[in-house]
């Protein structure tokens, strides 16, 4: 079972979403767990060996951390903005990485409307 994370800039509701889109998967968000507020690297230890994959819109985490030494995936969402008609978008394309994005790797779901 794959288990996701979503940092807590993404809107909430698309943790239900995804729930719904990968009954296999866990799912949760940094709010969920109270991690809100902690910088990166805080966060990031808290992540390794809990989480398969990290979804965030923070553009820079992939230059900001060694990803050679992550144990876990990293998904960036780049939307038009925090509304759910943007996450529907690319619902298809974020369901499919966060099945397959490997340990160490960064992929990229890119709104068309952005």
């Amino acid at each position: 079972m794959r288990r996701l994370l979503i940092d807590e800039c993404i809107n909430p509701r698309l943790a239900r979403r995804l729930r719904a889109a990968l009954p296999e998967c866990s799912v949760d968000t940094v709010r969920d767990l109270g991690w809100a507020g902690q910088q990166d690297h805080v966060l990031v230890p808290k992540i390794q060996g809990r989480f398969d994959v990290f979804l965030t819109i923070d553009k820079g985490f992939e230059f900001e951390h060694d990803l050679k030494k992550l144990p876990f995936g990293i998904v960036v969402l780049e939307t038009a903005n925090n509304q759910m008609p943007s996450y529907e978008r690319v619902l298809q394309d974020l369901v499919r990485l966060i099945q397959s994005v490997a340990p160490g790797r960064v992929v990229r779901v890119s709104d068309p409307e952005r």
